[in-house]
């Protein structure tokens, strides 16, 4: 019977040892991950445990914070680009034109949403009607964007791209 009491004994302090290692690697991982706030030199002076403790608690706590934040920003972003995303589907963006003169050669950009096709199709009346010929007519979708690019001669003179310009104007912005 004296031999069970000694070996429980062992027991326990096995037990309790491998329990301090255990706490001891658990405090070296949190000392590795928790940036640490105090102006202590970490080489020359080791952080107490329970000062390690309140660092990692302090740490998780303000890293709550940034991700409430940045869930709410995200949150924000997303309903600013579904109204953006709802605006642009019902219409409400209004459409963008850019001409440019290069000599005879007249360049006009213009941004619509997909549904206004038939901006294009006046635009290139409009062209006609001043006289130009289309040479080159293209378009790109990008999301809910179409950018037309269309090429045509035009005399040398300013002057019809001055009432070009002016009959665009008024037909995409009234």
């Amino acid at each position: 019977m004296e031999n069970n009491p000694s070996s429980s004994k062992s027991d326990r302090k096995m037990i309790e040892r491998n329990r301090r290692n255990q706490m001891k690697a658990l405090f070296s991982k949190l000392n590795s991950v928790v940036p640490h706030q105090s102006s202590r030199n970490l080489l020359q002076e080791a952080i107490s445990r329970p000062d390690l403790i309140d660092e990692g608690t302090n740490y998780i706590k303000s890293l709550q914070i940034k991700l409430e934040k940045m869930k709410e920003k995200r949150s924000n972003l997303l309903e600013s680009k579904m109204s953006e995303n709802a605006s642009m589907s019902m219409g409400l963006k209004s459409p963008q034109f850019k001409i440019q003169q290069m000599g005879s050669v007249l360049e006009v950009v213009l941004v619509t949403g997909l549904d206004f096709q038939f901006m294009f199709n006046e635009t290139i009346r409009v062209l006609q009607e001043e006289g130009s010929d289309v040479v080159n007519a293209s378009y790109t979708v990008i999301e809910n964007e179409v950018f037309h690019t269309i090429h045509c001669q035009v005399g040398e003179s300013a002057n019809a791209t001055l009432r070009i310009s002016e009959k665009l104007k008024k037909f995409l912005y009234h």
